[in-house]
């Protein structure tokens, strides 16, 4: 590692061991970074500071040079008022603005680390963070503070966005000068990306400065291939990472502009597509499947880009989308862990129902639980290593998710002859009944097909007799009836016998964590009391 900038160590020294660390890989000319990078820097200085880069629905457009004004701003008050130094956590928390994503680039050009959480997470989740971060600054969206007052973090300095209040962050004195960069070292951290998993503590994943730009020269630069002149839209907010790299981080590098979405949810973006011109949309498999029935009436004529991620997307909602609008979805499998998409496939290289092939600069393959390679054809643990890979924060864990040089991501894949990656389930999703091995998202799959389904979750409950069964959790469109047996009948056409659902059970809407990963536990659970 190269001799870091930070002053405050604490994130560096509780970096996992070397040994620990997955292999690296910077195959691509492009990635040979220089020792010596302020990522944030890199993203503000590359565009004519006319250019537009933030947009909102109501607000006026923000430029490049007023981004940077702003970011500059921030990060004089950061350091001279607030006594913010190189290497200090701060928190980040509100709803997606440009003025998160200001203080967001002006935390890493001042040197500290980035934690970005979600709006929605709770004072007791908010606390974890903290703890595990070691935060003892925070700049909050003043919509969004009391939670996070509430979790009475000791030491923690909150300071305001967004009041009318001397004290807020926006009002604090700072000279109107550029604000020089810090020298950050390529390999310092950068930002820490807590997991968003449904069950357990979480994990913070610790990313450096070169970390952010290579996702963008890697999964944007060779599969999204974004323009200048692009509109990014998105559901996911920034304290995801499929968020932060879809809505600030591509667009940045590109030069392109985004629009960011306070509600962004299906009902929410079809209208920001016909009235922005959005031409590259980020949001998970659920979104596209909901606003399916919303296209009419909305021009989509400018979207040309369709990234899908967060789960699993069933073939059934691509063929939908595609024959609806003439977009192709570009699938992708990410990680926090990882940072962004590092399997994926666009333009006629995509397959529905597959995930794609590995990113121009990521390697894959599908392994045992011993980690030997299995053939072509055969399910098996994805292992994946590029030029990002897992550093969790002081976590055991690390040698779970990092296995002989290889990140291991808990999804069972199957690598077919020609080298595209076809998704099986998570890893602890698979069902076993009666000697039968089930993939819950190939049922779900079916499932999708049938006309009166919106959504669906398919699960393995105990049962003594075949070890599980398969239970099939379904959303249906207002006004369809409640009928297992007209479901049981429809997949009898569509799936082998073993495969379908011996149980159904109706709900209005199913579990989902804040950045809509469905919450398969929740539904194990509730099943086992019943």
């Amino acid at each position: 590692m190269h001799v870091s900038a930070h002053v405050d160590t604490f994130a560096r020294d509780h970096l996992p061991p070397p040994h620990e660390w997955p292999q690296l890989c910077f195959d691509l000319p492009e990635l040979n970074y220089p020792e010596r990078l302020n990522c944030a820097a890199e993203l503000l200085g590359r565009t004519d500071p006319g250019r537009p880069v933030f947009r909102t629905l109501t607000g006026p457009v923000w430029t490049y040079g007023e981004l940077r004004a702003r970011v500059d701003r921030i990060a004089h008050v950061l350091t001279a008022e607030l006594g913010v130094v190189p290497g200090n956590r701060v928190l980040l928390r509100g709803p997606t603005t440009p003025w998160l994503a200001a203080c967001w680039l002006a935390v890493l050009k001042a040197g500290a680390v980035a934690v970005t959480v979600l709006a929605q997470q709770r004072p007791h989740e908010l606390a974890t963070v903290c703890e595990i971060a070691r935060v003892r600054h925070a700049l909050c969206d003043i919509r969004s503070v009391d939670d996070l007052a509430k979790a009475r973090i000791p030491g923690l300095r909150i300071t305001a966005y967004g009041g009318d209040t001397p004290d807020d962050l926006l009002s604090l004195p700072a000279p109107g000068t550029p604000f020089p960069a810090v020298d950050t070292a390529a390999d310092d951290i950068a930002l820490i990306a807590f997991t968003s998993g449904t069950t357990g503590r979480p994990k913070g994943c610790m990313h450096f400065h070169r970390d952010v730009l290579a996702i963008a020269d890697t999964f944007s630069g060779h599969v999204l291939r974004p323009r200048a002149d692009d509109v990014f839209t998105g559901s996911p907010p920034l304290g995801f990472t499929f968020g932060l790299g879809g809505l600030v981080i591509f667009p940045m590098r590109a030069g392109a502009s985004a629009l960011l979405l306070e509600q962004a949810g299906p009902r929410q973006l079809l209208p920001a597509i016909a009235e922005h011109g959005v031409s590259v949309l980020f949001t998970a498999p659920t979104a596209y499947r909901a606003m399916l029935d919303g296209l009419t009436g909305y021009d989509t004529s400018s979207l040309r880009r369709c990234v899908s991620a967060g789960e699993n997307l069933p073939a059934a909602t691509w063929r939908a989308w595609h024959e609806r609008t003439g977009v192709r979805i570009i699938n992708g499998i990410g990680a926090t862990e990882l940072l962004h998409i590092f399997i994926s496939a666009a333009d006629e290289r995509i397959r529905p129902g597959t995930t794609g092939v590995p990113v121009p600069g990521w390697q894959a393959r599908v392994q045992d639980a011993d980690g030997k390679e299995v053939p072509d054809g055969e399910p098996g643990l994805l292992a994946v290593r590029g030029p990002v890979g897992c550093r969790y924060l002081a976590d055991p864990r690390q040698r779970e998710y990092v296995r002989d040089g290889w990140n291991v991501t808990g999804d069972t894949y199957v690598r077919e002859n020609d080298g595209y990656f076809r998704y099986v389930a998570r890893a602890d999703d698979m069902i076993i009944s009666s000697g039968y091995n089930i993939a819950g998202p190939e049922v779900e799959d079916a499932l999708l097909r049938h006309p009166d389904v919106v959504e669906t979750a398919v699960i393995g409950r105990p049962d003594e007799a075949r070890g599980q069964v398969v239970v099939a959790y379904v959303v249906l469109r207002d006004g369809a009836p409640r009928d297992p047996q007209a479901l049981r009948v429809f997949l009898t056409g569509e799936l082998a016998p073993y495969k379908c659902p011996r149980e159904f059970a109706f709900l209005d809407a199913l579990p989902r964590t804040a950045t809509g990963k469905l919450q398969r536990f929740r539904l194990r659970t509730d099943g086992d009391r019943q």
